[in-house]
């Protein structure tokens, strides 16, 4: 009998490819397979098969989903699974997700089939979620592991897992826990099996300690078995949980052996909003911000608009440089030409201050005054509505105003002296494009002066609109409102706020959470002196956290106010900072784009689904050759092994990250194809095919659902907030 062994090679690009030999041997006169770019996910419905088709969805992954509830769906055989190409055999997935070990019951033909074709081509096959037991290389749980909720235990990466295909990972996993009275996560941890099946291994990649005693029971692991290999997953997680989105791009390089269509990255990015401008302060005995529509009145003496200083600019700069994370000011003139008129008429010190640290910053015009550019507003009613004419047609802010507020803005940052393209814009407010309820439809006067000004992108709301879409000339850029208000400055009023909104009106609140479906009330309203520290920041940090580990490049932003007075927006950017540097490793540092560069990524992005959609793209491996072709002058999107290189013109392919090379490539000039070299030893030995049947089949194995009592969703409680300005 075998015994359970650890992988010793490094995960280099030949050890990250390499697979056992299939039983029978390989024969010189066979001609190396062709292997498909693309994936076969059966699925169950289940939170553990969505959650890594999501992944593949975000990367731009290709693959063949078969839902195993639909009673019309095809069988899983060899005509389905493979077949011949000019005369080379033809694998036509190059990686198997299943829900668990064998979803087909005892003695299936499909798992047959499966189960020769993974022999046949090497192809490897990741187990979503299954119970642990020897059918996976484990012990059975209820014998000397565990089975239960993993809410907030924390599992580690093994030292077989850092060298393996979880190397972007420093070490430490955890778990959420973001609510004690719902079981947020299930899971077995059990050990290895001492005595394995003959020739099987079992290599665990990420392991939590066994309660009760000194074992560690694994997580993730490799079972290598009868010339297989399947990556066996003992927890239940869905698409958002943080767990997951660590762990999720090592189960999908292990199952393509790190060669496969589209990338992904992790990415942040922090726009300021209304820079030289003064921000409206929240009163917390009106619970309103005068100047609003909804808030007469004038500011109190003591509670003056809120406005960075010179001190501020300096500790901005400091910041960013220290933090490595480049900020993008978007900023309003008028806010400088204001200051100088209320205090002498000359001087601006916190515009002599960035204009000195201007290439510290990226800028972007916010327009000259902030004005409201959509439809002209009727704010003697609450909530304000589009004014209309008297036949009833909105009215709208005309051209000549929208033109005024961009060109007015860049031609005051000229006369500064600052440095910015003019092809980026932050409206005040979003506004111009559409704004519901009220305005449902884009001004009609926007485009036209965007093509004036030669505006390329604009910035869009993400709570309101997601989706990259065209506005004239124009390509959005969806931002992440974060939800540090406009109008604090200070922590105590960031919490009145917040209690303010998320609180029910019998707890002093305003109530509007009772009736929401898009957040929560809170239970009781949060201590003013330490609910921002003790409860907003991690919980605002952690949504931030969602969308960097969900390879969204969309940019968060936040308000100048937030950079002044306690500098409240740094306290969540920097748990945000803190808790990724303690869990990736330097490999996969997180990236920083400006916004053009992000409105690039989502526009090629959407190109490349759509031809994968219209089936407009082919790829495959033969051998140490990747031919993806596609429709001239689409990019391509690809993750490959380091050193690979393009055939045409010999350049290393894409960039590094995360242990791989990856990135955005074309085709040359005038072609629909790209080859390129893998780097030597970088292709699986299992090449040659064999005549050899499947192996013993898989006992039943049955689907395991989410256990009772578990949720499948995220509590994080109150929810992403609409833009406040």
């Amino acid at each position: 009998m075998g015994r359970s062994t650890r992988l010793a090679a490094a995960w280099t690009a030949a050890a990250l490819l390499a697979v056992a030999v299939p039983a029978g041997g390989a024969h010189a006169a066979d001609p190396a397979p062709r292997i498909d770019l693309r994936v076969l996910v059966v699925d169950d419905g289940g939170p553990a098969t969505e959650a890594i088709r999501a992944e593949l969805d975000g990367a731009g992954t290709p693959y063949t989903a078969v839902n195993l509830t639909d009673g019309g769906r095809p069988r899983i055989d060899e005509a389905f699974l493979s077949d011949t190409v000019d005369g080379r055999p033809r694998a036509r997935f190059q990686g198997v997700v299943l829900p668990n070990e064998n979803p087909f019951g005892a003695g299936s033909p499909e798992m047959a089939a499966l189960a020769s074709f993974e022999k046949r081509f090497g192809i490897r096959q990741v187990d979503a979620y299954t119970y642990a037991g020897p059918r996976v290389g484990l012990n059975s749980p209820q014998d000397t592991g565990y089975s239960g909720p993993l809410d907030g235990r924390t599992a580690q990466v093994t030292a077989d897992g850092a060298t393996g295909p979880f190397g972007y990972l420093k070490k430490n996993v955890p778990f959420e826990d973001n609510d004690p009275s719902v079981n947020e996560s299930y899971g077995y941890l059990a050990a290895p099996l001492a005595q394995q099946e003959q020739g099987a291994t079992y290599t665990s990649y990420l392991d939590a300690p066994i309660p009760g005693g000194t074992a560690r029971g694994s997580l993730i692991g490799q079972y290598t078995h009868d010339g297989r290999s399947e990556l066996v997953v003992t927890f239940i997680a869905n698409q958002y949980q943080s767990q997951f989105r660590l762990v999720s791009r090592g189960i999908v390089e292990w199952l393509t052996q790190g060669i496969h269509l589209g990338a992904s990255r992790n990415y942040l990015g922090v726009h300021v909003d209304d820079v030289f401008a003064s921000d409206d302060r929240w009163d917390v005995k009106r619970k309103c911000t005068p100047g609003d529509v909804d808030c007469p009145g004038n500011p109190a003496p003591d509670s003056p608009p809120i406005r960075m200083t010179a001190a501020d600019a300096q500790y901005a700069k400091q910041w960013a440089q220290s933090h490595n994370l480049p900020l993008d000011l978007a900023y309003n003139g008028v806010g400088s030409e204001e200051f100088k008129a209320e205090h002498g008429g000359t001087y601006d010190p916190l515009l002599d201050q960035l204009r000195t640290d201007q290439k510290s910053f990226r800028w972007i015009n916010h327009t000259y005054t902030h004005a409201f550019l959509g439809c002209v507003q009727n704010t003697t009613v609450v909530p304000w509505k589009c004014a209309t004419d008297l036949l009833g047609n909105v009215r709208w802010v005309s051209r000549t105003a929208i033109n005024g507020e961009i060109g007015n803005n860049l031609n005051w940052a000229a006369r500064q002296g600052l440095t910015l393209d003019k092809d980026e814009l932050v409206t005040g407010e979003h506004s111009g494009l559409k704004t519901l309820p009220q305005q449902n439809k884009d001004n009609p006067e926007l485009a036209p002066a965007l093509t004036q000004n030669g505006v390329g992108w604009v910035a869009s709301d993400n709570s309101r609109e997601r989706q990259q879409r065209q506005v004239g000339p124009a390509l959005t850029v969806p931002r992440y409102p974060m939800n540090v208000y406009y109008n604090v400055g200070k922590a105590t009023e960031q919490t009145d706020e917040y209690n303010w909104l998320y609180t029910k009106k019998a707890d002093g609140g305003s109530g509007i959470c009772e009736n929401s479906t898009t957040t929560t009330c809170l239970k009781a309203p949060l201590d003013v002196k330490t609910g921002f520290s003790s409860y907003i920041v991690p919980l605002e940090a952690r949504i931030a956290m969602g969308h960097v580990l969900a390879n969204d490049p969309r940019p968060h932003f936040m308000h100048q106010s937030n950079l002044a007075e306690e500098r409240i927006g740094y306290t969540v950017l920097e748990k945000v900072l803190s808790d990724y540097s303690g869990l990736y490793a330097d490999n996969t540092p997180l990236v920083n784009l400006r916004m053009r560069d992000i409105g690039t990524e989502m526009s090629k992005r959407a190109a490349w689904a759509a031809a994968l959609s219209a089936g407009k793209v082919t790829a495959y491996r033969i051998g140490s050759t990747v031919t993806v072709s596609a429709p001239a002058g689409t990019q391509l999107s690809a993750t490959l092994p380091g050193g690979t290189v393009r055939n045409d013109t010999q350049a290393a392919f894409g960039d590094a990250y995360a242990g791989l090379r990856s990135g955005w490539a074309a085709p040359a000039a005038g072609q629909d194809r790209l080859d390129l070299t893998l780097p030597a030893g970088a292709t699986p030995a299992a090449r040659a095919l064999t005549s050899a049947t499947a192996g013993a089949q898989h006992p039943a194995a049955k689907a395991l659902p989410v256990p009772e009592g578990v949720t499948a969703r995220v509590p994080y409680g109150p929810g992403d907030a609409a833009a406040r300005r």
